[in-house]
């Protein structure tokens, strides 16, 4: 049985980091994990912008509610859905997924969680699991699962190693020269060629 396991953000919807910047003209919220590897010094980044400028979770979720996948990307998970199981591994929070899952048709999605103070000032965050992503996609090879795994960031590296099979999807340039090994595609037409690639018997 197959597997395909897929970053979120910048793979099926907008990053929800930058929307946020753009909304609150604060330039420095667009860091993400295409830009810094290191994902709890992110965060602590992230959590010390939100307290400066008095910015709580409602306030976040308020971006989200306007946001829509990416063109094309409803369409491609509904094929890919058609083909196989899908799995979104994202380092996002369940208080910023719902309404996007909502906007995919419910693909199962695992992430993290945010902390929040009563009055909804973000305090901090839970990690599902140390790795998440990584070591999801060693527990599925665990039960015998054949795992294609595609993402666009630092944090996707080791998923897409540790699979069976996978590829970057509209990477930055400079992910992609540091892990030249690793295909990358631009188009979710020849993502899913390669997927289907894979589930060839």
């Amino acid at each position: 049985m197959h597997m395909v396991c897929l970053d979120l953000e910048g793979v099926l919807i907008p990053e929800i980091w930058i929307a946020f910047s753009e909304a609150t003209g604060i330039p420095e919220l667009r860091r993400t994990t295409r830009d810094e590897p290191d994902y709890d010094k992110l965060m602590a980044f992230r959590l010390e912008l939100l307290a400066k400028h008095h910015l709580k979770l409602a306030d976040i979720q308020r971006v989200i509610g306007n946001m829509v996948p990416l063109e094309g990307a409803v369409e491609f998970t509904a094929a890919l859905k058609e083909r196989t199981q899908l799995i979104i591994l994202s380092d996002t929070f369940e208080q910023f997924a719902k309404p996007l899952m909502a906007k995919l048709d419910y693909p199962t999605l695992f992430c993290n969680s945010l902390v929040t103070a009563p009055d909804g000032a973000v305090t901090g965050y839970k990690l599902r699991q140390k790795d998440g992503k990584k070591n999801a996609v060693l527990a599925f090879k665990s039960i015998n699962l054949e795992v294609f795994a595609a993402g666009d960031s630092f944090n996707d590296l080791a998923m897409i190693r540790e699979a069976h099979a996978g590829c970057l999807f509209r990477a930055p340039a400079s992910i992609r020269s540091d892990n030249s090994d690793i295909t990358c595609v631009d188009t979710y037409t020849d993502l899913l060629a390669r997927i289907n690639e894979f589930l060839l018997p």
